[in-house]
């Protein structure tokens, strides 16, 4: 039996790993908790109880502002006690391996922890070792399925649905992990995704995920009810894969001519951070079709609902 073939009985998963192994019943549902936790950001007094006595570990081994910042609010929300973990001051930085570090964080009670690594396939491997439950931030190019998540609730909020919405996901493709997960969340609920890029970016291998592959960026716009604009990862990229920044700028960069080719309510989002010139232009990412400060209050709602959902499962 497959994830999205079994009959949904209520959240019973500890960790959130991948949008992979969640079936469509069980992405609903945490877009729909998380609506209902969205309210808690708009009180005069912005906490409820719902993980008070419970403590949170951030465990960031590559840089973030958002996503880091979001989940400590937004455990904080939820009036956990929340730990920063700093990989400067750790005894990683004296051999100790991530297991180790783990277990010896885990022995302190913690009980939930949020993992950033530049290694795919991370999280799994706590996951499997460890009691607590754990949260992927975001592991090398495989998984990040909060920002997902954060997408996925946006593109809801704003079109009213997500099934049979075209959805262009843009630039670079093989170096995402967002666009590895919104791929696998899209289509179980019923978009049509089209991947672009330069070819070096966008193979067709990508095909096999169930999406359609082009290069020809001005082409497709047109069709589109959502476009999600990837940022350039030049800190991923170890070889040359475009001629140049204004030449991939000028064939899959989103400026206020491309944007005339597009469909007048046509939603703008990107994951962040934003290279403006490159990906959007300021006018674009400015603009009154994007939604990229409402994908980072979003984001808040949906880790709350993430938090909640997973310490429930695991106090069952």
């Amino acid at each position: 039996m497959t994830p999205d073939s079994r009959e949904f009985r209520g959240w019973t998963r500890k960790h959130m790993l991948s949008l992979g192994e969640l079936s469509r019943e069980e992405i609903l549902h945490v877009l729909d908790t998380a609506e209902g936790f969205k309210e808690v950001s708009t009180r005069s007094i912005k906490t409820v109880p719902t993980l008070r006595g419970r403590v949170v570990v951030t465990m960031f081994f590559e840089e973030s502002t958002r996503t880091k910042m979001s989940f400590m609010l937004a455990a904080q929300r939820l009036s956990a006690d929340v730990i920063d973990f700093s990989e400067k001051m750790s005894s990683t930085q004296k051999g100790e391996s991530l297991l180790d570090t783990a277990r010896n964080i885990e022995a302190m009670g913690v009980d939930m922890m949020i993992l950033r690594h530049p290694a795919a396939g991370a999280s799994y491997h706590l996951s499997r070792q460890i009691g607590c439950c754990v949260i992927n931030a975001g592991d090398g190019t495989h998984a990040h399925p909060t920002q997902a998540l954060l997408d996925l609730f946006t593109i809801r909020e704003k079109k009213g649905r997500i099934e049979g919405l075209n959805v262009a996901i843009v630039g670079d493709i093989a170096h995402s992990r967002v666009a590895r997960s919104d791929v696998q969340g899209l289509i179980k609920l019923g978009a049509k995704v089209t991947l672009v890029g330069p070819p070096t970016l966008v193979p067709r291998a990508f095909e096999q995920l169930g999406c359609r592959v082009t290069h020809d960026f001005r082409r497709v716009l047109p069709e589109m009810d959502v476009v999600n604009m990837l940022r350039v990862q030049s800190e991923r990229i170890t070889s040359n894969v475009f001629p140049s920044t204004r030449e991939y700028v000028r064939l899959f960069g989103l400026d206020d001519e491309a944007v005339q080719l597009c469909r007048p309510d046509v939603l703008i989002m990107h994951p962040g951070p934003v290279n403006r010139g490159i990906e959007l232009a300021a006018t674009v990412a400015d603009g009154p079709n994007s939604s990229i400060l409402r994908q980072v209050t979003n984001g808040l709602a949906i880790r709350m609902a993430t938090l909640f959902l997973c310490q429930q499962a695991a106090a069952a």
